[in-house]
């Protein structure tokens, strides 16, 4: 027997006689019938692409056609009464029931490597799209998930796409013609091959462009494509899995209650306990394994990290805080960084022994106990007693860039204070997706009970009050105030490098700035208070306008994807990218519906695995940023170019 694609089912078979069943094949008794599988799409349910053959491969024999009648009758029958026949029958008949089962089995495993040709077209163009350039150079791994991610969502793109408009045009689902197929699968090896090449060319533009090697071509050739083929199959197959669900659901639902409240209640079942696992019991359960994984990590001390021997580090002699309660992060904040004999070599001249105060995740069973530890060791190392003291809100893990922290140490000699806590073992790229909450609250906790503290100084024997985040640690920076005004009354300045895209302030900032500036180098109010450089050695702009008092500054390189990553990018172009490209940004980036959001999220992970300068990679642009904002005197450009060269070898 000639074997049938299923998407024909939907044109009524021919009998021998013009009336009756075909004449090599019994008509089906009623539980052979019933047992026939749902598969004609009913004019309420959701599209379905489960019809349509990859390539049709011959003419139907009548027995399969005649089959395929029964289950178009079937179909018609739910749809007027609501109900699963089909089931009830299964289940009365076990003999009948079970010859059904065994006959559609086979049809029911092709069914889920079978595509629709509108759906193969989209996926196909999507696919094309992904290897556009994004923000980042990527790697055959990256390109490969990217692809294979847009073009499930392609595909479901065209199936609904070929839904709508057979809606509109009141037609039945018809199987694609063999030559449609064959044109299809011609045109599409050409534009994927064109999409391939063009995209090498890219990457390797990106690449050049922030001075990284280029990728091994064969693992792009042999890993991207295959990695593709393989996440496809699988989102599309969870797809089908979900809508299986779905029509199951509704039918058993349809016993008692009538077709369409089964059908939209069913629907509405599936989405919720869809998204019920994968926020709650499958990403809870990610983040507290990671959570477990990375409190293992935090016990790990990093090579070169010391206990202090030095009073004015927590963690050493008289401190309130143990060395082994720090955490790997905050060893590292402690026990590293420069000596009072280092900042005097690089000043020439004699250098007081900076202060650091941190309270790990071990130190103090809550937020609000670490930060009052830590102001507690701060206060008892002279902290308050220094000219500039810093309030540093780490990232997930508790780390705070070495480079800022060096920075404003060699550029007060050593006069400067600055205090840090831990709020969780995660990296901060899953910090920043999951964990946004203990940041706020580790950001305000600390910097309130430093200004608790501060505030009750004599006025003039207050240091100089400053802020420092970040990536997520600008975030919980962000999170103690409540505008500029508070900015400005509170402090006496600020750095927050690569702001998450959903900070408070940086979105009221960027979305409320003056006429006629840019997304991507905003300018608040005249730049009063709030600037933004995203040029590192350019002069800050506006640079004809007057900046007293407390300066606020925002460092975002136009190739950071922590910057510019956000939801909104799945269907809303954003302002940046409709504006001229920054320094290190290929004008071949576009913004592309669904696709720019993936391309931007699959950037996350590696926003640090770039050159300095780029990315999420913030060293030397630190020297520039705080002598802007500290205007220490004596300040020169030869010592700016001596400490850009120390910064950028601190790891």
């Amino acid at each position: 027997m000639t074997t049938q694609p299923e998407d024909v089912r939907s044109e009524p078979a021919t009998s021998n006689d013009g009336s009756g069943p075909p004449s090599n094949v019994a008509a089906p008794t009623p539980p052979a019938e019933a047992a026939a599988p749902d598969s004609t799409p009913d004019a309420g349910n959701p599209p379905s692409d489960a019809y349509a053959p990859t390539a049709p491969t011959g003419e139907p024999a009548a027995g399969v056609a005649t089959a395929e009648r029964a289950e178009t009758t079937e179909a018609a029958a739910e749809r007027a009464e609501g109900v699963a026949p089909a089931v009830a029958t299964a289940e009365n008949d076990e003999a009948a029931g079970a010859g059904a089962t065994s006959a559609s089995e086979p049809k029911r495993r092709r069914r889920w490597f079978r595509y629709t040709l509108p759906g193969a077209v989209g996926a196909v163009l999507f696919t094309c799209l992904a290897f556009t350039p994004s923000l980042l150079p990527r790697g055959p791994i990256v390109q490969g998930l990217v692809c294979g991610i847009t073009a499930a969502i392609g595909y479901g793109v065209g199936v609904v796409a070929a839904w709508v408009w057979r809606a509109f045009a009141d037609r039945d689902e018809r199987p694609a013609r063999t030559i449609s197929w064959r044109i299809f699968a011609v045109v599409a090896v050409l534009a994927l091959l064109l999409a391939f090449v063009l995209g090498l060319r890219w990457q390797s533009e990106i690449r050049d462009l922030m001075g990284v090697p280029d990728s091994n071509p064969v693992a792009q050739v042999l890993v991207a494509p295959i990695l593709t083929a393989v996440v496809f199959v699988a989102l599309v197959a969870l797809g089908r899995g979900l809508r299986a669900a779905y029509r199951w659901l509704a039918r058993r639902l349809g016993r008692w209650i009538g077709p369409r409240a089964a059908r939209a209640l069913g629907f509405v079942t599936v989405v919720a306990v869809t998204f019920a696992l994968v926020s709650g019991v499958l990403l809870d359960g990610l983040v507290s394994a990671a959570d477990d994984a990375f409190s293992v990590r935090n016990g790990i001390t990093t090579e070169g990290a010391q206990q202090p021997t030095v009073s004015t580090r927590s963690g050493g002699p008289g401190s309130l805080v143990a060395w082994d309660s720090l955490g790997r992060e905050g060893r590292k904040v402690t026990g590293l960084g420069p000596t009072a004999a280092d900042i005097s070599k690089f000043t020439g001249e004699p250098a007081m022994a900076p202060i650091r105060a941190y309270a790990g995740l071990e130190s103090a069973s809550s937020t609000e106990d670490r930060a009052n530890l830590a102001v507690a060791d701060l206060e008892r190392a002279g902290g308050f007693g220094r000219k500039y003291l810093v309030v540093a809100t780490t990232t997930g893990s508790g780390w705070v860039d070495p480079a800022a922290m060096d920075t404003v140490e060699y550029m007060t000699g050593g006069d400067s204070a600055i205090v840090a806590i831990q709020y969780s073992y995660l990296p901060s790229w899953i910090s920043y997706l999951v964990d946004q909450k203990r940041a706020r609250e580790a950001g305000r906790a600390l910097f309130d009970a430093v200004y608790s503290k501060w505030s009750a100084l004599p006025q003039n024997n207050r240091p100089r009050l400053l802020v420092f985040g970040e990536s997520l640690g600008s975030f919980g920076g962000e999170t103690a105030f409540s505008g500029e005004q508070d900015l400005r009354n509170r402090t006496s300045g600020a750095v927050f490098a690569g702001p998450p895209n959903f900070n408070t302030l940086f979105r009221e900032f960027t979305d409320s700035r003056d006429p006629g500036s840019l997304e991507a180098a905003p300018i608040y109010r005249d730049g009063r208070t709030v600037r933004f450089d995203d040029t590192p050695g350019s002069p800050v702009e506006p640079t004809s306008a007057p900046w007293s008092g407390p300066r606020v500054l925002y460092l975002q390189h136009p190739s950071d994807p922590i910057v510019w990553w956000s939801p909104r990018l799945l269907l809303t172009e954003p302002d940046w990218l409709r504006e001229p490209r920054g320094h290190d940004v290929l004008g071949a980036v576009r913004w592309l519906p669904f696709i720019t959001f993936w391309q931007v999220t699959a950037d996350l992970p590696f926003a640090t695995e770039v050159p300095a300068g780029h990315g999420h990679k913030y060293t030397s642009e630190y020297v520039d940023a705080w002598s802007t904002v500290l205007q220490p005197a004596g300040w020169t450009d030869a010592k700016a170019a001596g400490l850009r060269d120390i910064i950028a070898g601190v790891d």
